[in-house]
């Protein structure tokens, strides 16, 4: 990279014969790739470098003797100009038009020496200036109006005038802000000594109006400048900050319009962030000396002081860069002044023949480092221009936070971090300090930071994560043993262990996706963390781990909310019914009474087991009643279910002496006629059905005999 290319400020010289023989220079301004110079002679000379003209103006009609243009001001379109004339007869003021060929004369402003000119950037156009404020030699301040077409000033109003303190304006500026229909202005004026802001609703008019009857605001700062200058830096056409070159420093401040300043009277200050450069820290001046010029730009002042510009960073204070000028053997008094072309984003110096272009590179490209040096990490993190930056930022957060000891706030900062310091560098860091919870934290916020493609990374340190929850529960547990010998323990020592749970449980389900199945379950099963082993399979769908444990724990109600649920395969239904039935009959009948889709032939294992087992006299028996509910209200018609149901009725019929018959008499009439057509077909039925058809109430015969003292109840069965 060459120097230039390094450098945040270059100089090149764009003109050296400007004044093209009229004299020396003696203002200069610019705007939009224009640029407007006044000579000793009188001329004003016109460079138009977008579209390679120029042009030569007399402003002194001709007129012998002196009569230097004491001031020229261009607006931000580089249309429009105005000119002030020193002349033996008094003071002219002059309106120029890009596209007129000769000047005209604002008779109404004659003998008014005019210092400063700010134009209305929001409203402007190339065909009129709508409302210019002038402010004068005097201390005074007016209003003005030109049109292209019309030629000539539409009026001229006074609208402050300085009492308490006479002196000249040197710098005005003025900005616009829309409060609902109405325009808010802010207007700031600086004297060698004093700044003063104005800001109201309304008109010009009527917002300097308004200062006759209350306080006028200013700053008043020691010492004093015969070249007092004001400059807003401009960006997207709107103010963003503003310098003063006062006697005593560079008083600067960022710039506030907005609507949250409004209010009846428009007191409130937009002036933010306010700060002093005292020349002093410049160093190598001698005392007493100030700048001649400046100019501000984004980050930056430029002092011209002597014949150099000293460049100095506005946030930091200190002195960048020192620009220096080649000049023409012509020159006699060196660079004379500064001035911006804020539409350009260009800045230019000149002496009595030459102007310069001092050109800006990339001048916010270091400002990372200058937040970060002054510690205010928010507005260094905001300048970064890559990851490798951000990372510098956060990392002197977490090194500053580590070594403070406060663990927790550092693990968030190296978290961040993806270059400059690697995974394992900053995990031994808590490693060597014995903090395994700040570590823990450190793993959780890397985590947040990973992209998704990160999968194996973020695999491993969620594996990693659930080891250290495994381990700080387990420790909780022990400091809670420990407690209970000691008759100490406390209620924040349980909350604590509570908390962690019910974090880690939190941490489970966020991460079910990334974590290894079989190696979360491993650990979980290690550490003895039964129930979190069960949360996770639940998780992860493992439901006949999760049904297992509620089985082992005699939770028979949990385990059939379990198998209720949508997406369990319907076939754990049918392997957990055996167990299901004999820890809790009547919720797992409730249960399979409420589940539409299962086959109950698969259910006849669990409901025979069942069935074998002795039960208490008064105990109703729950397979009779869910049979009864497959054949009454399911209108099943599976031989095997009517079986069961025929040998529990004729079982219960042997031990109590009841006969069957009633009990079997239920459903809808067809129903039982089926039934009864299964036991006992009609003669009609022949064929092949025949040996089928007598083989069921055979069966059932047998069946019925071996369980009940008399055949009677059983033919009574068949002859339904």
């Amino acid at each position: 990279m060459d120097a230039v290319g390094r450098r945040l400020f270059s100089v090149d010289p764009l003109e050296r014969h400007a004044a093209k023989g009229h004299g020396v220079i003696t203002s200069m301004s610019a705007g939009n790739d224009v640029i407007l110079l006044g000579t000793s002679k009188g001329w004003l000379i016109r460079h138009d470098f977008g579209l390679g003209d120029t042009q030569d103006l007399d402003l002194g009609g001709g007129r012998s003797g002196d009569q230097a243009v004491h001031r020229v001001f261009v607006d931000p379109g580089g249309s429009h100009c105005i000119a002030t004339v020193l002349h033996p007869a008094g003071a002219e003021t002059y309106y120029m038009h890009s596209k007129w060929p000769r000047p005209k004369l604002l008779s109404r402003l004659k003998g008014l020496i005019v210092n400063a000119v700010a134009w209305n950037r929001q409203l402007i156009t190339e065909a009129s200036t709508k409302e210019v404020i002038l402010g004068t030699e005097n201390g005074q301040i007016y209003e003005t109006a030109v049109d292209e077409v019309e030629k000539r000033e539409k009026y001229v109003k006074q609208l402050f005038e300085l009492t308490e303190l006479r002196e000249a304006i040197t710098g005005l500026q003025m900005e616009t802000a829309s409060v609902g229909n109405a325009t808010r202005y802010y207007v700031m004026a600086v004297t060698p000594t004093r700044l003063y802001s104005f800001t109201g609703i309304g008109s010009l008019e009527v917002v300097f109006a308004s200062y006759f009857d209350r306080a006028i605001h200013f700053m008043e700062l020691p010492g004093e400048i015969p070249n007092s200058e004001l400059h807003f830096f401009i960006k997207q056409r709107r103010a963003k900050h503003f310098g003063w070159l006062s006697g005593a420093g560079i008083y600067h401040g960022d710039l506030n319009f907005g609507a949250q300043h409004s209010s009846v009277t428009g007191d409130e200050n937009f002036v933010e962030n306010k700060g002093l450069l005292d020349y002093s820290k410049l160093g190598e001046l001698d005392e007493g000396i100030k700048p001649r010029s400046f100019a501000v730009s984004e980050y930056h002042f430029l002092l011209l002081i002597g014949d150099k510009v000293k460049v100095v960073n506005r946030i930091s204070q200190e002195a960048v860069e020192e620009l220096t000028f080649d000049h023409n053997s012509e020159s006699s008094k060196g660079i004379i002044g500064l001035c911006s072309d804020a539409t350009a984003g260009l800045f230019y110096a000149y002496d009595e023949n030459s102007i310069f272009q001092v050109s800006v590179h990339d001048e916010g490209r270091d400002m990372w480092q200058v937040y970060l040096d002054m510690k205010e990490y928010a507005s260094a993190l905001s300048h970064c221009r890559n990851p490798s930056q951000r990372d510098q930022v956060y990392l002197v957060q977490a090194d500053l936070a580590f070594s403070s000891k406060d663990y927790y706030r550092a693990a968030s900062f190296y978290a961040k971090i993806n270059y400059v310091l690697s995974f394992e560098e900053i995990s031994l860091k808590f490693i060597t300090v014995g903090e395994q919870d700040a570590l823990r934290t450190f793993l959780l916020r890397k985590l947040d930071n990973l992209m998704k493609d990160d999968k194996s990374q973020i695999t491993m340190i969620s594996t990693w994560a659930t080891e250290l929850y495994l381990d700080k529960i387990n420790r909780l547990l022990l400091e809670d043993d420990t407690s209970k010998i000691a008759n100490t323990v406390s209620d924040q020592g349980m909350s604590e262990y509570q908390s962690i749970v019910k974090e880690f449980r939190a941490f489970l389900s966020d991460n079910k996706d990334v974590l290894d199945e079989a190696t979360t379950m491993r650990l979980l099963e290690s550490y003895g963390r039964v129930e979190e082993l069960v949360y996770f399979a639940g998780l992860k769908e493992k439901y006949e781990i999760v049904v297992h444990h509620y089985i082992q724990q005699g939770e028979a109600k949990r385990a059939l909310e379990v198998l209720q649920r949508r997406n369990v395969p319907i076939d754990l239904q049918y392997k957990f019914a055996p167990d299901l039935i004999s820890l809790d009959a009547y919720e797992t009948v409730e249960s399979w009474m409420n589940t539409g889709n299962l086959n109950p032939r698969k259910l006849i294992p669990a409901m025979m087991r069942y069935a074998s087992e002795p039960h208490a006299k008064n105990e109703t028996h729950e397979v009779i009643k869910y049979l009864e509910f497959c054949v009454k209200k399911l209108h099943n018609e599976d031989s095997g279910v009517h079986n069961l149901l025929l040998s529990l009725y004729a079982k219960q019929s042997a031990s109590q002496h009841v006969t069957p018959r009633n009990r079997y008499q239920f459903g809808p009439v067809r129903a039982r006629r089926k039934d009864a057509e299964r036991i006992a077909p009609p003669l009609s039925a022949q064929g092949q059905q025949r040996d089928h058809v007598q083989q069921v109430p055979r069966k059932s015969l047998e069946y019925i005999h071996d369980h009940s003292t008399t055949t009677r109840g059983a033919q009574s069965v068949l002859n339904n």
